[in-house]
């Protein structure tokens, strides 16, 4: 789903951007970026406008792979809460390096940040939070075994804001700093290289 210039009458854009319920019966849109589909009266945040595709029903969206939203409820469907957390979780695998909140989750996944936190905790185990901090940890890693970017680079690539976090962070949940895990890493891969060659 490519973004295009948006092809639809200016009315219809002034409904969106003023949450007009007038014309939940006439129009629903989805946004291209999330694939999400909601009613004109939703009071998710407002999207770019070129990336909105206007739809006559909920069946027309549907067709094109979009998914109703949490908070409106378009024509009464409604995700399933297991399905809605799995799609913001792979929202988050593309994304993890991003500045998330979990309000920006909320108003992407179109839900309330409670009901996420809530949900998403019920369905995976653990908090958007966490499973974001465990995705950036994971690409970290794989970024020091692989990589000789300096730790301050690591830390900004896999998404954290702040090095001594990122330093702290990996520090409690590896048992070791990142330098540490690093110079560890590449001794046992020179042990086993010459245990090959042995």
């Amino acid at each position: 789903m490519n973004p295009k210039k948006a092809d639809f009458p200016n009315e219809y854009w002034k409904a969106i951007i003023d949450c007009d319920a007038a014309y939940d019966d006439h129009f629903l849109y989805g946004v291209i970026t999330t694939g999400i589909f909601s009613r004109p009266s939703c009071k998710s945040r407002v999207p770019n406008k070129e990336n909105v595709k206007i739809f006559k029903n909920a069946m027309m969206a549907l067709e094109e792979e979009f998914r109703p939203c949490k908070r409106c409820k378009p024509e009464g469907l409604n995700v399933p809460t297991e399905e809605w957390v799995e799609q913001i979780a792979e929202w988050i695998d593309t994304h993890y390096s991003e500045h998330l909140t979990l309000n920006k989750l909320a108003d992407i996944s179109h839900g309330s940040p409670y009901h996420l936190q809530r949900s998403f905790k019920r369905v995976k185990g653990i908090s958007p939070t966490e499973y974001i901090q465990r995705l950036r940890l994971e690409k970290a890693t794989r970024l020091l075994e692989t990589s000789e970017l300096p730790i301050t680079e690591i830390g900004f690539a896999a998404g954290f804001s702040s090095t001594p976090y990122f330093m702290a962070l990996f520090k409690k949940k590896m048992g070791n700093t990142p330098s540490g895990y690093r110079n560890a890493y590449h001794k046992t891969q020179a042990l086993e290289c010459e245990e090959n060659e042995e």
